[in-house]
């Protein structure tokens, strides 16, 4: 901050310690290596006059053939629902197969035709399932922000659930635990809730509407309408199945695609013989006839499509909760044309034998949890002599579940481009899960599960979802060490990327300790040379620098530059990352002498290498003008920015998260050089693209807001503007991320020095000392966002008059400066100042001149003479010489400053103007009261 004559001479910090903290972003590299009408009617709530557009979410089952509407059910479950009022919850239970779902969608399907806004079919089985549910429905709402979690996601949805005014219908598919399901229902609003569960636990909390098999007077009317039959027999049949709705479904299939009658069907359940298929255990745990009636089905459609096999068991493998097409076509296209016409074709003819259903949009191929669990004992016990089997066909089966995956997973982005696919994640991440559940159920997951399972937490780190990727690395980390070994090279790669999402998390602590882990093994297996323990070695240099040890991560970063130049060819990707990476680090450090040829050399091989509209290209380019920017070189940072925004336009579009962040950049690089005309617009426009793009609480969106409240302060004094929008960002971080997150501190140190500019010293002070108590906790002593901090609050001490408090502080920041950063950091040197505006304001002059002094010098030397820095070192020391009483010292060291300031920044910038004032004072003091 400048200092004029009425004003102090300290300066609350610069960089990270800005008033205002203006957050621009820099990139590095910290990864080395993606149909009829029911005929009962509801008397359901009306729609406003203009309803909005209905969403409907999820795989909701389709109308079957030959439905058996069960009006009594139904209309007790309407009434439950109807008399409850707003978000009442109803469990829908029962036994395996007695329909509880297709009561649930029955009610769904009225819901829809009444034009419901929004619907939502959610499968329960696990937390992971719901949240993964709930956050596709944040993102058809348009709640969603793309690059958060799935959680946070999720959460979006249940509290837009909760506001809603408008009928709503949320269903849970197939629960299993009471606290997972209460914690994601909305406490409030007009939706509606049901519950579809075999656990009887959830009676205790919600009304039950129990539901159980046909009568026989249902059960025969169903099977007379599925196989337009009406001869004898049908009563022994349904008595045979127990009336179980699944088991007389499956019955009326194959009588009518075997156009039999009823009497030789239940000869054919009777003598079927399951010993041969099931173990004896299993087929007494069903209900009656139901696995025979199941089985027969199967049989049937096998010896007409002999491909029919292959996809039964494979549906039976994966998720319960239903399989993509897209899955099963092996890609991410939805619509593959002639390639998945076969596919289409058995899917349809499996669909006939009811042993398959679809989701209402044909999306999802369904099949019954019961049917699910026939095949694969089937598959486990039965020994096929016929097709050369020596033992169990499950993990043949198993095998090509994980095949037909790899080869979908293929299709997805890794890196930047996942957000892309974030539905194609979604779909990998639920189909492994199942399939890993039921492998471990058998055996040991193999390699290839696991790598699978290794992938889905890369997508997941790429989307910012930790909360998903650290369980699964963690999970496949203690597979690989279990199976392979903790020296395995998979086992290694797995404990990086855990290491790596920790990191991203801001687990730093326990990122390093698990890559310092690693990269010993990586040098006793592979050696010190070897491309892999290379990038280990930058990962951890990567890590160490978030803990804000740059010492030893500009350390590696040397000696990861200097090896991989050794070891590989000159242009090799590896050595351009490396160099981008320790020029980052010097940045970081204050070491721009450095940094800055290193980056220019990066860019000038990455643009020769990789071509200018790389993302790498342009990741240096932006890297490279925010160096000459924290070098005072705003003209050249000006020209990078304005080059790069619109390759940044045209490679990654308007809209993409970098675009906005060279945009964000550009705006702050106006607003250092003083160009009040292009930097509130710019900043303007990004934070509302950035709203619409990102959503109001993305952290790029929250960061927006607090850096055009700091320009609203800096270039305009408004702050009437700036002081509500720095309380909002304070208030939407401490919710999104937390009290104790590194951002919500910045967020207190911003709005704190906004009340210190605006004269509240009374509220500034005691955020600043609560910043201060939650980064002491957060972050290491030695810290540099501590020490700025702890600056920042020993300015304002000063402010209030109290230099008793201030000086030791400021003595303490200065002497864990000049030991972290060393002499000649920014971050000293300003420290070096504040410190001598500290004595200068307690009258000690003999010991503020030589630190004024000592600032002004290092600036020069580190900075130039023409930073803006140094030009307000300048100012301050003259400002000590007029209150020492050298006013002709200070009137020179006046004009020569003002001289500078006119030519490098311009008469309207305001260090210009403050340098201006205050020479003009001291003249017209001097003239007043001449020597």
């Amino acid at each position: 901050m400048s200092a004029s004559a009425s004003a102090g001479n300290n300066e609350a910090g610069q960089g990270r310690g800005e008033s205002i903290r203006m957050e621009a972003e820099a990139s590095g590299d910290s990864r080395v290596y993606q149909a009829g009408r029911d005929q009962f009617i509801f008397n359901l709530p009306p729609l406003p006059a203009s309803p909005i557009r209905q969403i409907v979410e999820g795989d909701v089952p389709q109308r079957p053939r030959a439905f058996q509407e069960r009006a009594g059910l139904l209309a007790r479950l309407h009434e439950r629902v109807d008399g409850h009022g707003a978000a009442v919850i109803d469990a829908v239970t029962g036994t395996p197969g007695v329909g509880k779902s297709l009561l649930a969608a029955s009610y769904t399907w009225a819901c829809q035709r009444a034009r419901w806004p929004v619907i939502a079919w959610i499968t329960a089985e696990s937390e992971d399932h719901i949240v993964t549910g709930l956050a596709a429905l944040a993102r058809r709402l348009e709640v969603a922000v793309p690059e958060e979690d799935a959680f946070a996601s999720a959460v979006r949805a249940r509290d837009w659930l909760a506001a809603a005014d408008h009928p709503a219908l949320l269903v849970f598919d197939n629960a299993t635990a009471v606290d997972q399901v209460r914690r994601w229902c909305p406490a409030t609003g007009a939706a509606r809730v049901l519950i579809t569960t075999r656990n009887r636990a959830f009676h205790t909390l919600y009304d039950e509407i129990g539901v159980g098999v046909f009568t026989p007077d249902q059960a025969v009317s169903f099977l007379h309408q599925r196989t337009r039959l009406t001869g004898p027999g049908a009563e022994e049949v349904v008595d045979e199945l127990g009336c179980l709705p699944l088991a007389v479904g499956q019955a009326g299939a194959y009588i009518d695609r075997r156009r039999m009658n009823y009497p030789a069907y239940v000869r054919l359940l009777r003598g079927y013989p399951l010993d041969r298929y099931l173990p004896s255990q299993a087929h007494d745990e069903y209900p009656h006839g139901t696995a025979a009636a199941i089985l027969l089905s199967v049989d049937q459609i096998e010896q007409a499509v002999p491909t029919a096999r292959d996809m039964l068991e494979l549906l039976a493998v994966l998720s319960e909760a239903g399989v993509p097409r897209t899955v099963l076509y092996g890609t991410t296209d939805p619509d593959p044309g002639p390639a998945a016409e076969g596919i289409d074709q058995l899917l349809a003819d499996l669909a006939d034998t009811s042993l398959i259903s679809f989701s209402e949009d044909g999306a999802t191929v369904l099949m019954h949890r019961l049917t699910n669990r026939v095949l694969r004992e089937r598959a486990q016990h039965h020994v096929d002599v016929s097709r050369g089997e020596a033992g169990s066909h499950l993990g043949e089966v198993l095998e090509g579940a994980v095949g037909l995956l790899h080869r979908f997973n293929g299709q997805i982005p890794d890196g930047a481009a996942t957000w892309a696919a974030r539905a194609a994640v979604d779909m990998l991440v639920e189909q492994t899960s199942a399939l890993y559940t039921v492998t471990c159920g058998w055996g040991e997951p193999s390699e290839e599960l696991l790598s699978l399972r290794a992938w889905c937490g890369t997508y997941l780190e790429n989307l910012a979802d930790p909360g998903r990727a650290i369980p699964l690395h963690e999970q496949t980390l203690t597979d690989r060490e279990r199976l392979l070994g903790g020296d395995h090279l998979h086992t290694l790669a797995s404990r990086d990327s855990l290491a790596n999402v920790c990191r991203a998390a801001g687990d730093v602590t326990r990122a390093v300790s698990l890559h310092e882990r690693n990269l010993g093994a990586f040098q006793r297996v592979l050696g010190g040379d070897h491309p892999r323990t290379l990038g280990c070695r930058n990962n951890l240099a990567y890590a160490y620098q978030d803990a804000g040890d740059l010492g030893r991560a500009i350390h590696l970063f040397e000696q990861n530059l200097a090896d991989r130049q050794r070891v590989l060819r000159a242009d090799h990707p590896d050595i351009l990352t490396s160099r981008n990476n320790l020029a980052l680090a010097y940045a970081d450090a204050g070491d721009l002498d450095r940094a800055i040829p290193l980056y220019q050399r990066a860019l000038a091989d990455q643009e020769r290498v990789l071509g200018g509209d790389h993302p790498d290209t342009l990741t240096s380019r932006s890297n490279l003008a925010l160096a000459h920017k924290d070098a005072g070189d705003l003209d050249q940072a000006i020209t990078l920015f304005e080059q790069a925004l619109p390759i940044y336009q045209r490679a990654l579009g308007e809209d993409h998260p970098d675009t906005l962040n060279c945009r964000n950049n550009l705006a702050l690089t106006y607003h250092a050089a003083g160009d009040m005309d292009q930097v509130i617009p710019l900043l303007e426009r990004t934070l509302a693209d950035r709203e619409r793009v990102l959503g109001d609480d993305h952290p790029d969106t929250l960061q927006s807001r607090g850096n055009l409240a700091g320009a609203y302060r800096d270039m305009e004094e408004d702050f009437g503007r700036a002081i509500p929008l720095l309380e909002r960002t304070l208030a939407d971080r401490e919710r999104v991320l937390g009290d104790e997150h590194p951002h919500t501190s910045s967020s207190r140190v911003n709005l704190a020095t906004a009340y210190r500019a605006a004269g509240d010293v009374s509220k500034a002070i005691p955020l600043m000392e609560q910043a201060l108590a939650a980064e002491g906790r957060m972050l290491d002593g030695n810290h540099p966002d501590l020490l700025t901090t702890r600056n920042n609050l020993a300015y304002m001490y000063l402010e209030v008059g109290d230099p008793a408090r201030a000086i030791p502080l400021y003595e303490q920041v200065l002497a864990d400066f000049e030991r972290t950063l060393g002499v000649d950091h920014p971050q000293t040197l300003t420290c070096r100042n504040n410190l001598a505006g500290a004595y200068q304001t307690a009258g000690d002059q003999a010991r503020a001149i030589p630190l004024f002094d000592q600032a002004r010098t290092g600036r020069e030397r580190v900075l130039g003479g023409d930073h803006p820095s140094t030009l307000n070192s300048c100012n301050n020391l003259a400002n000590a010489y007029r209150a020492a009483g050298d006013v002709g010292r200070a009137i020179a060291l006046y004009e020569e400053t003002f001289a500078v300031c006119e030519r490098v920044l311009g008469v309207d910038h305001p260090l210009t103007k403050i340098v201006c004032d205050n020479m003009l004072a001291t003249r017209e003091r001097a003239n007043a009261y001449p020597p």
